[in-house]
């Protein structure tokens, strides 16, 4: 009889108690990671999400606030994290951003991860304070302009989604104007509520209530078309910024290696999530509109992700902006 090896049973033990528990996932709660602090857009999509995918997971999906400047020290905890499915990312356009923005980035989008789906898009909104003097955006270009060494643009950080579309937004107007960043879009929000700050660029998804109470003044929307849940907000590209459109997605991922049989079930999950009528209309009711479920997938996610990488890199690296 020939006499078996130790260590290849081990081996096979182990893969055979891996695929099993591949199979049984998941047996305890799920974290989403979330790169930014707690109130902001990102936040928000992730809790409608952690609700939503609760339900196909038959576990709960807790979301862990992340925030730091730009939103880099969430991929970076997810890329370290144990392959198994108890440690996801929600992450939006910065995944595409941050290669460019930071020459030392820990982390590497397009091979650090398994991609799950996309999940909705996000248009923005250009507010100011509520007592801006600009009535209208006209007079709000002119101001600015005017006073460009004196008004301040508030953002979420390097990398962030109000940093990037303040930087189209200079970069359109050809007018530069002082920078405050903050840790996340909920302090920057805080301040520009409380008069501290005079103007941002932010997500519909964290702006449309306050426009709907009249605690900011709204100047334009950045989408190419109007958003059925703001449509008295003209566009920017019907006021004079031909062609001006920032779009905000946000997608799942996991760290790389996870087993197959763990991601299809966060795909399913994701798909089931994108399908609910609750979650559409929570989106809606912001302006944002869920991904149909086909590009819900991980192929979609991947071919997305480069997509806006080859698009954002040579913008951003025409600006001249970088984070060390």
């Amino acid at each position: 009889m020939s006499k078996r090896n130790p260590l290849l049973t081990l081996i096979a033990l182990a893969a055979f108690a891996g695929c099993a528990a591949a199979q049984q996932y998941p047996v305890k709660p799920v974290t989403m990671v979330v790169p930014y602090a707690a109130g902001g857009p990102t936040d928000t999509v992730a809790r409608v999400m952690g609700v939503a995918m609760t339900k196909p997971l038959g576990q709960t999906v807790i979301v862990e606030n992340k925030p730091s400047a730009g939103g880099i020290l969430g991929p970076e905890q997810v890329k370290n994290a144990k392959p198994d499915g108890y440690t996801i990312l929600i992450h939006h356009i910065g995944m595409a951003t941050t290669p460019a923005l930071y020459r030392q980035l820990r982390f590497n989008p397009l091979t650090d991860f398994e991609y799950i789906g996309l999940i909705n898009d996000v248009p923005m909104t250009i507010i100011a304070r509520q007592n801006f003097p600009a009535k209208d955006f006209k007079e709000f270009l002119a101001y600015v302009k005017a006073n460009k060494q004196k008004v301040t643009y508030a953002n979420a950080g390097i990398g962030a989604a109000s940093h990037l579309c303040g930087m189209l937004f200079m970069s359109a107007i050809q007018t530069d104007v002082l920078t405050v960043p903050y840790k996340g879009t909920a302090p920057a929000m805080n301040d520009l509520l409380g008069g501290t700050v005079d103007f941002m660029c932010d997500q519909t998804t964290n702006t449309t209530n306050q426009i709907r109470a009249g605690k900011v003044k709204v100047y334009g929307v950045t989408s190419l078309k109007r958003v059925p849940s703001l449509p008295d907000v003209p566009t920017l590209n019907e006021q004079g910024l031909k062609g001006f459109e920032v779009g905000i997605w946000h997608a799942l991922y996991a760290p790389k290696g996870t087993p197959k049989p763990v991601i299809d079930k966060l795909v399913a999950a994701l798909q089931d999530a994108v399908k609910d009528a609750t979650v559409n209309q929570r989106f809606a009711d912001l302006g944002a509109t869920a991904y149909p479920v086909e590009r819900a997938t991980p192929a979609a996610l991947a071919a997305h992700l480069k997509a806006e990488i080859d698009k954002w890199g040579p913008i951003i690296k025409k600006a001249g902006v970088y984070a060390d």
